[in-house]
């Protein structure tokens, strides 16, 4: 892969960081379908039991539910061949209902790791790893504090 193709994927991946960003549902969801393949392949727990590209508009409808101020800051870029690897922090304030918690007002700070795989400029596979276990405990539903 060339580094103007990898450029080109990196700046796929930045619209959707963006959209999610606006914590606009309509925003992310448009987003979603101009970047993502229509039969993406998303690896990352699901509860909803839905599948790809809904599987992942689903995800942020819960989240930003949840977290309304939710806010993905992108640590780490790391691209080689068809893939981008992106290490994010993620913020946000409980105010709506998340796993079956009604809301807290608590603040949250997690880590997750993406690794995205591109073909035909587009989002075609994504590999997920989200620190719920921080989440969940800075939220109170598992013991160890709200640090």
């Amino acid at each position: 892969m060339s580094r103007a193709q990898t450029t080109g994927e990196s700046a796929e991946f930045s619209r959707l960081h963006d959209a999610v960003n606006t914590g606009d549902a309509e925003v992310i969801s448009k987003t979603i379908d101009e970047v993502v393949a229509p039969d993406l392949l998303f690896h990352a727990p699901v509860p909803t039991g839905v599948t790809g590209v809904q599987a992942l508009k689903q995800v942020w409808t819960v989240l930003l539910r949840a977290f309304p101020d939710l806010h993905v800051a992108v640590e780490d870029v790391i691209a080689e061949g068809d893939k981008v690897v992106f290490r994010n922090t993620v913020t946000g304030t409980h105010l709506g209902e998340y796993r079956d918690l009604p809301p807290t007002g608590r603040s949250v700070r997690y880590d997750e790791i993406f690794i995205i795989r591109f073909a035909g400029g587009r989002i075609a596979e994504i590999w997920g790893v989200v620190d719920v276990y921080s989440q969940m405990r800075q939220l109170g539903m598992i013991s160890g504090g709200s640090s």
